[in-house]
């Protein structure tokens, strides 16, 4: 196993389950919330909870974003900084066209939206999670490779969306860089351009 030393040294994990950021392939490698101003909730997380800085980008619409069945065009802004070994994504719907965060808004308000989940290929275990009682509800491309899925159901015990994003080399990458950024940490520069 891999130790936060090395991977801290190295910026990569040595091991092939663990990304760079000590979080394990095939675990929860984030923990995402949608708000209602991402720069208030990057103020509470930085002051309140110890996280950060975080790094972020202010308009997330890409062509091939597919909402339940329909090509999506809502847009969101997205801030990502990490508590510990979390990742922590903020999310701010920038427009009132249906999405999952906006439905989540209107099904229980602001606050917890989803868990990312870290797999090397999210193409071959969306049927797992399919016979296990999920839905498809959102897929998207995203800028370090590959496209996420954002699952609902399941179960009752579920909170929220479960996503699964691509443990890819440029996921680790860029996820490790902004993990390297809050190791050592001394409060300043707290909101920063996403890498």
């Amino acid at each position: 196993m891999t130790s936060p030393a090395q991977i801290a040294m190295t910026g990569t994990a040595a091991s092939a389950d663990l990304l760079g950021y000590g979080q394990p392939i095939g675990g929860i490698c984030q923990t995402a919330f949608v708000v209602r101003d991402i720069n208030a909730a990057i103020d509470h997380f930085v002051r309140d909870c110890a996280a950060g800085p975080f790094f972020l980008l202010p308009s997330f619409l890409v062509e091939g974003q597919v909402y339940r069945g329909t090509p999506s065009t809502a847009d969101v802004a997205i801030a990502m900084g990490f508590a510990g070994h979390m990742q922590i994504e903020l999310i701010q719907p920038l427009d009132d066209n249906p999405s999952v965060y906006r439905e989540t808004i209107e099904a229980s308000g602001y606050g917890f939206h989803h868990f990312g989940i870290a797999l090397r290929d999210v193409d071959a275990a969306l049927p797992g999670y399919i016979a296990r009682g999920y839905n498809l509800a959102f897929r998207a491309p995203v800028p370090t490779g590959g496209a996420v899925a954002y699952l609902e159901g399941g179960h009752d015990a579920s909170p929220g969306f479960v996503e699964l994003i691509p443990a890819n080399d440029g996921m680790d990458h860029h996820f490790t860089m902004m993990w390297q950024a809050s190791q050592g940490w001394d409060g300043s520069d707290p909101v920063r351009p996403f890498l």
